[in-house]
């Protein structure tokens, strides 16, 4: 039992305790900017307890010194509605020494983002740090900042607790949040100085090994207009995964060594799979880690196409691959990725160290640097465009890639390109049963298990005849088709007949939570717009179904 004193103090403080047998709720009041795990009643908080915040406008967040235990983390969620932080703070939420703790914003039904921090003007979204680790970040929309959205690391100083070997940022895990418009990285996470950092220590200058990351997990976050990187990792040594992102219009600052989509640093090992990066100003993917790395079922489509139109020898790839930190002898698999109208390379391959690479079963489609010409005409690149290697030394096997200058040939879904699903493949594609078995990738950018034929099929995506309704038909004659994605207000459909029946549209969350449901009356022929009245729903990924009459449709997108 607490004390009356302990009772009235939290009472004052306007949080409220609910005691459910073993575990404790605490409401925290709208008042409240600091909670420190150190004090009153907040030092009483225990591994599984629930911190939820109240809904409503905060200038921003401070959150230090809470500790969870493996498998039984404090969660803090928030309460009632949308907690909202516009601020001129240098953050909108700051965790600081914390450990085995989830921050979600799943709290509110019916809404993505239960934390929504609108803008930050002198400062990031949101950081975890200070020897924060073992840690979720989910279901948080951050927009407008003057740095990152996330950044989620732990810089080494003078008291030597957070140098290599000291510490360990362990189980770090971001997913399903939405960023748009950061100044910086969308997401930066581990150091970026792997090799050391000098500090100034008592009148001398040191240098220090920052901390490795063994545990990351960045999956299904949209990212949109990054200053610099969409998604930074470094120093990522160990149990690194980067997949199922959403990456559109990175690099916008064009800041020279901050222009990718995807940036594998020095000092990780991280496997990148099944990413949508489109229409970013930067390369597409970047690896300059350990090697060992899978980079496999990326769609990366205008890759630096939109950087400084006028000079080609300003450089921007799909795909490139350095000697940054390869450690000699480990391979890179670069395979079944969709590479689409690169501004210059298709892949670019600079490193010489690693043995024995894998570049197979890719698409490269129309590199900027094919009609290339460097100092007048003695450097015609043509199609060592498409798989560039900057020194005959790479040791790298080729192997059943599709390299072509006219998207129309492969036997996509659609010529639009600018949606992940455009790049399905149709019945007679001769991508389909042509690339070899790699059991080490058993599944495809929709899920679809790898190979569904004698072969697996070479590109992003598995032909599926038995389960894709939208891919049944060499052209989309009798189909239903979403014609733009993302969406922002209205869904535009094109139907192949004219129907009779009423049309019903069906958008559901992730989850399955179903979102909108829209009636209209019969459609024409042709493209028709739906009015969907999705302006208020929140940014995100969701599933939409259409039915009318023997037709039918259904498919993930983006609204934006």
């Amino acid at each position: 039992m607490k004390s009356l004193t302990a009772l009235l103090f939290s009472f004052l403080l306007l949080t409220i305790q609910i005691v459910m047998g073993q575990k404790t709720s605490y409401i925290i009041g709208l008042d409240k900017l600091f909670i420190d795990a150190n004090d009153l009643p907040y030092n009483e908080v225990k591994p599984g307890d629930t911190l939820y915040f109240e809904a409503g406008n905060r200038n921003y967040l401070l959150i230090k010194n809470f500790q969870g235990a493996p498998g039984n983390p404090i969660v803090m969620i928030n309460y009632n509605g949308v907690v909202v932080i516009d601020t001129d703070h240098y953050f909108g939420i700051s965790i600081q020494n914390c450990r085995y703790l989830k921050l979600t914003g799943t709290g509110s039904p019916g809404r993505n983002y239960g934390f929504y921090v609108k803008r930050v003007a002198n400062g990031a979204g949101l950081g975890i740090g200070n020897l924060s680790s073992d840690f979720e970040i989910e279901h948080v929309s951050i927009e407008n900042t003057s740095i990152a959205g996330i950044y989620a690391k732990t810089e080494p100083d003078c008291t030597l607790t957070s140098v290599r070997g000291i510490f360990t940022q362990y189980n770090t895990s971001i997913h399903d949040n939405y960023i748009s418009n950061t100044g910086n990285e969308g997401l930066y996470v581990g150091s970026s100085k792997y090799d050391g950092m000098s500090v100034q220590c008592d009148g001398k200058e040191v240098l220090l090994m920052p901390s490795l990351l063994d545990g990351v997990k960045i999956y299904n976050n949209i990212i949109r207009y990054s200053g610099w990187d969409g998604i930074q990792v470094s120093s990522a040594s160990k149990n690194c995964k980067v997949y199922n992102n959403t990456i559109l219009f990175d690099s916008q600052a064009e800041i020279g060594s901050q222009m990718s989509g995807i940036l594998i640093g020095g000092g990780s090992k991280c496997d990148c799979f099944n990413n949508f990066i489109s229409h970013g100003k930067g390369n597409g993917i970047e690896c300059h880690g350990l090697g060992g790395s899978r980079i496999f079922n990326n769609i990366i489509v205008d890759a630096g196409l939109s950087f400084d139109t006028t000079d080609k020898t300003h450089m921007k790839h799909g795909i490139f691959v350095s000697d940054v930190s390869i450690q000699n002898d480990s391979a890179f698999y670069i395979q079944h990725n969709d590479i689409i109208n690169p501004k210059s390379d298709g892949i670019r391959f600079s490193s010489i160290k690693s043995k024995k690479n894998l570049i197979a079963s890719n698409i490269i489609i129309n590199p900027g640097n094919f009609d290339y010409y460097e100092n007048g005409k003695t450097s015609f690149k043509g199609k060592d465009a498409y798989i560039m290697f900057q020194n005959a030394e790479s040791d790298v096997t080729l192997q059943n890639n599709y390299l072509e200058r006219n998207a129309n040939n492969a036997g996509f879904l659609s010529s639009n390109m600018k949606s992940s699903l455009d790049f399905k493949l149709v019945e007679g594609s001769q991508l389909i049963d042509r690339a070899d078995v790699d059991k080490r990738i058993s599944f495809d950018f929709s899920g679809t298990p790898r190979p569904m034929g004698v072969m697996s099929d070479i590109g992003a995506f598995e032909f599926d005849a038995t389960t894709s309704t939208e891919i049944q038909s060499k052209t989309p004659d009798n189909q239903i088709k979403l014609l733009q994605n993302p969406v922002k207000e209205f869904l535009i459909f094109s139907l192949p007949k004219e129907s009779n029946s009423e049309v019903i549209v069906n958008i559901y969350s992730l989850t399955g939570k179903m979102v909108v449901q829209i009636k209209q009356q019969a459609l024409t022929v042709g493209n028709n717009t739906i009015q969907a009245n999705l302006s208020k729903t929140a940014p995100g990924i969701y599933i939409y179904t259409i039915r009318t009459g023997e037709y039918a449709s259904s498919g993930k997108f983006i609204i934006w």
